[in-house]
């Protein structure tokens, strides 16, 4: 690797060392991760390339590993570190997230959902189940469709919340298209499913819809 490369990494570090990521663009941060899977090349231009295929880090990290191959520069190795930095910062978000957890203020719970898969290209819908404290006590993938459609059976529903002595559930789901805005078909499906799970002594206490750039309560918008 050229001697001015090797120093500007060296600078990066020191920035990084004494900074940390704020004092670093968006390309900077993936060139900088990028520096630890590549060893003897400018990771700069690669960088630079991924933010212009995906637009954001977090679009960039939670890319499919196939996707993120396409681009010039990216190897088995450096795809494999990308998606391992972002599942290392979901699994810290969650860890944080169920313990201060509140029905009062279940902010973090849509920060840590929006992290997780609100970038997605595609469509999934999960479920938090709360216990009789009110404390978060699972999290399930029901469901992994296509941008515009994704089949959820309540009853399988009602079956885990049964399955984790639930009295209590959120609901989330992505919006690909970074529309917050409820579809008919969302605010039917949390009817139904509202319906489906009150008889168990079960409550739906929100319904969560999140992008890359928010997410929208139903409960805060007085659509439950």
């Amino acid at each position: 690797m050229p001697e001015d490369a090797t120093g500007h990494r060296r600078r990066l570090k020191a920035r990084f060392t004494e900074k940390g990521l704020a004092a670093f663009s968006d390309h900077e941060v993936l060139e900088f991760v990028l520096s630890f899977a590549v060893s003897r090349k400018d990771t700069k231009p690669t960088a630079k390339r991924l933010i212009k295929a995906f637009g954001t880090l977090n679009r960039t990290f939670t890319a499919d590993l196939e996707e993120l191959k396409k681009i010039e520069g990216i190897g088995e190795h450096s795809a494999l570190l990308l998606r391992l930095f972002h599942a290392t910062s979901e699994r810290l978000l969650k860890e944080t997230c169920w313990k201060r957890f509140s029905l009062s203020s279940p902010k973090t719970l849509y920060d840590y959902c929006r992290q997780s898969f609100g970038s997605l290209g595609r469509e999934q819908f999960r479920v938090y189940f709360v216990n009789t404290r009110n404390q978060l006590v699972g999290e399930e993938l029901l469901t992994e469709g296509t941008v515009d459609q994704a089949a959820v059976y309540p009853r399988t529903i009602a079956e885990l919340a049964l399955r984790f002595g639930a009295v209590g559930i959120l609901l989330a789901h992505n919006h690909p298209s970074g529309d917050l805005t409820p579809s008919r078909q969302d605010l039917s499906l949390t009817q139904t499913i509202r319906e489906a799970v009150a008889p168990l002594g079960i409550k739906v206490h929100d319904h969560v819809i999140v992008s890359s750039e928010g997410y929208l309560s139903f409960h805060e918008q007085n659509l439950l």
